[in-house]
């Protein structure tokens, strides 16, 4: 008969007997199998990372496929290849055998922690990103014919069907450290003196492991919220729901509570250090993104006007000079000063603000769920326990909060160097460009007659020139003045004769001006006006207090104007008759409320008509008491005093259909029997 298997227990303690009964020189092989294992696959690591950052990358780039992301493909893989060489390095030049090799290498890991770990997380963070790119790119014949391409020329030997074959070696390298370290551990007796050194090694770079864990899960909750706030509008409201309703009205009302003081908010002094920071960074970029674009705009103002292309039909001189130094400056020197702006100053702007949204839509998400945790966490604090969605948010607020504190430092030093470049370069160009035009201005200015005179000369030719232009053109605008012919006429239309008799009773007709020329408005609350409008002044002075702008009622917009560019209103004179002086509407310009010369400048004349005039209402009036008699615009009267009884020529009586009354002297005109009764106005 064949005798019975031995049962579980006693295989066990059969193999025990056989471990215990194990030489030590069998430990010892082991153990420094263990080590040629771990020399022998970190060379064979480090070598073929050279191939995938030294052969493949760089037989990619040479392809010039701008369909390839070889960022985002190899990430920082020259930063892992470099601390890894050096720490093979350490690995082969290990002296000795034994206890003193096993010190020697726990030390070289405790020295090597930190820049393995701040290396490999960055990777193993992004690793998911380059599989995706990795699929991608498998789904394009094209691409996929041109990466199968680059692997056969440069790693035949490895049989590599795809880019993932050598991605999948950093995050299965750090992985394996501890591993390495456990198996010798494991064939070292507790009694060496390497025992706690190894342990120690195999502790710290498990804990590297766990930090890089921790670090991926931080950024793909950073990714996951910062991709959520670009949404569609639609997609948002797909999203609105009973629970999301509740989750934010709870935390307004949280907010809201924080603010009037009735619950204490979370401090972190670290953390609300960087985000000040980050803020004055944020702020600081978008107020210079600002300016750069409003500069440049007015550049591209100034180079529109081409007036050195004109012909100025006159021989060598003076304005010839001036005509080829303009014509170098705005057909090379500006258009390449506003190239190397764009190109070293508004892009690498953009893209540092384009760099800033991810940052400040987690911060704006940070304090969302700061809201949420501290409502949870007054909840637990009360009920003892939380269900384990408020035990995730609780950890997602955490997550943020740590991802946040560790790269702000790091994220604000950039943005804070990117700046300080971008700024430097700024002044840079700006001092290139003004030696680049003084350098073509010395050349023309050499060849004037004053090129070579002395400074304070020359200042006095300059001032001598403008007050002796400056003469010249006040004389030229006083004999324009004079000479100028009197404009054409066009009668008011029925909307435009609307809109007077409507400025003129809300404000009254001696408010009421009109505009001599176009005015565009260039500023904020200004008008911008045609030739010829009537509007009402309600303010002579702007805001400021200055009285050159004016506040007008145009009709419906109200704005500011040039006061220069507007003179009082009243319907066309004619050469006055003896009648006017008895209206008081004489010479007298304190009289003239509705005239549209100036006291200083001569009425200009217009044509002559027949002595015969009638008065008539210039403009609408409604009687306010039994004395006063209401009155149309157009509207023919009969003159009886031009005074009331008191003796004031403020008021007029007057007849109109058999009635007899009052009415403002002001509100009367005199105008030819021969010509139509009406408005008009200047063309």
């Amino acid at each position: 008969m064949a005798s019975a298997e031995p049962g579980p227990e006693e295989a066990a303690e059969a193999e025990e007997a056989v471990y215990e009964e194990m030489p030590c020189d069998r430990m010892e092989l082991s153990q420094r199998l263990a080590v040629e294992e771990l020399l022998s696959t970190e060379a064979s690591y480090v070598h073929n990372m050279q191939l995938c950052v030294c052969d493949i990358r760089a037989h990619l780039q040479d392809k010039q496929l701008p369909e390839l992301d070889l960022e985002g493909l190899f990430s920082n893989t020259d930063d892992i290849l470099h601390v890894s060489r050096r720490f093979l390095k350490g690995l082969e030049d290990m002296p000795g055998q034994g206890q003193e090799q096993l010190l020697g290498i726990s030390t070289l890991f405790q020295e090597f922690k930190e820049e393995m770990e701040a290396v490999y997380k960055i990777y193993c963070a992004s690793y998911d990103h380059a599989l995706q790119l990795v699929e991608s790119y498998r789904r394009d014949p094209r691409l996929q014919e041109e990466i199968l391409d680059t692997l056969s020329a440069t790693v035949p030997h490895t049989g590599a069907s795809d880019l993932s074959f050598f991605l999948v070696m950093p995050v299965q390298r750090v992985t394996k450290y501890p591993l390495l370290l456990g198996k010798i551990l494991e064939n070292t007796p507790s009694s060496a003196s390497a025992h706690s050194a190894l342990e120690a090694a195999a502790r710290a770079m498990a804990q590297v492991n766990a930090n890089i864990n921790e670090y991926k899960r931080r950024r793909e909750v950073a990714t996951k919220y910062t991709k959520a706030e670009h949404l569609t509008l639609r997609a948002r409201l797909a999203r609105l729901n009973t629970h999301s309703i509740a989750k934010k009205t709870t935390r307004l009302s949280r907010l809201l509570m924080h603010e009037a003081g009735i619950v204490a908010k979370t401090e972190d002094k670290e953390y609300d250090d960087l985000e000040e920071k980050f803020q004055c960074v944020a702020s600081s970029v978008a107020t210079l993104k600002e300016n750069v674009a409003s500069y440049l705009g007015h550049l591209e103002a100034f180079l529109l006007p081409s007036p050195h292309l004109c012909d100025l039909q006159m021989e060598q001189g003076p304005a010839q000079q001036h005509r080829r130094l303009s014509q170098l400056l705005q057909s090379a020197v500006f258009p390449e000063f506003k190239q190397r702006v764009g190109r070293l100053v508004w892009q690498p702007l953009c893209s540092l603000s384009d760099m800033l949204e991810g940052p400040q839509q987690l911060v704006k998400k940070r304090l969302d769920k700061l809201l949420d945790y501290e409502e949870i966490q007054e909840r637990k604090s009360e009920m003892g326990s939380v269900s384990y969605d408020e035990e995730a948010a609780m950890n997602t607020y955490l997550a943020i909060n740590d991802l946040l504190v560790a790269e702000l430092p790091r994220f604000n030093q950039v943005a804070v160097q990117l700046l300080g470049q971008i700024l430097r370069s700024f002044s840079a160009l700006q001092l290139d460009l003004a030696a680049r035009v003084l350098h073509h201005a010395e050349k023309e200015l050499e060849q004037l007659p004053h090129g070579h005179m002395a400074l304070p000369s020359f200042w006095k030719v300059v001032e001598d020139s403008l007050q002796q232009s400056g003469a010249q053109l006040r004389a030229f605008c006083q004999a324009f003045e004079t000479v100028a012919p009197s404009p054409g006429t066009q009668a008011l239309t029925p909307a435009e004769e609307r809109k007077v008799l409507s400025l003129v009773s809300k404000h009254g007709p001696d408010k009421l001006y009109q505009v001599t020329s176009n005015i565009s408005g260039s500023r904020e609350l200004d008008l911008t006006l045609l030739r010829g409008q009537i509007v009402a002044l309600l303010q002579s002075s702007d805001t400021k207090g200055n009285t050159s702008r004016w506040l007008v009622d145009a009709g419906g917009p109200r704005g500011f104007v040039p006061a220069a560019k507007l003179r009082p209103y009243s319907p066309v004179q004619v050469q006055q008759p003896p009648v006017m002086q008895l209206l008081g509407l004489d010479g007298d310009p304190e009289r003239r409320r509705h005239s549209y010369a100036s006291p200083e400048a001569p009425r200009p004349q217009v044509a002559t008509f027949t002595p015969t005039f009638q008065v008539v209402a210039g403009f609408s009036f409604a009687a306010r008491s039994p004395q006063e008699l209401s009155l149309q615009a157009g509207q023919p009267v009969l003159l009886l005093e031009p005074h009331d009884k008191k003796g004031s020529t403020e008021w007029s009586l007057v007849e109109v259909n058999g009635q007899r009354g009052y009415v403002p002297s002001s509100y009367l005109v005199t105008v030819p029997v021969q010509e139509p009764a009406g408005w008009s106005l200047p063309v």
